[in-house]
């Protein structure tokens, strides 16, 4: 299944097009790799998605089209949430 599409139908990213933004930009890695919105998924793959501050790394379990809200966390299964460190731009001093 196309990396979008389970993105979509898992409920981790609400729709599509944005799912599709967010792999485009190099926010998503399949198994340490980055990946694009036409990456294939399957069980057993670990997804790293970078939202703002935080790297949310989830392994998928299970490939479905489609699914009831309720069941659908059941196709993954978030292994470790990270917030980032907020980097601080260094000051720059200009006038020497």
């Amino acid at each position: 299944m196309r990396l979008d599409k389970f993105l979509k139908v898992s409920r981790l990213i609400k729709r599509r097009t944005l799912a599709k933004e967010v792999a485009d930009q190099g926010r998503i890695t399949i198994n340490e790799k980055i990946a694009k919105a036409s990456s294939t998924v399957k069980a057993g793959d670990e997804l790293a998605i970078r939202f703002g501050q935080k790297i949310v790394t989830a392994r998928v379990e299970e490939i479905r089209d489609s699914v009831k809200k309720e069941d659908a966390a059941k196709m993954f299964t978030i292994l470790k949430e990270e917030r980032l460190e907020k980097i601080e731009p260094e000051f720059i001093d200009d006038e020497d």
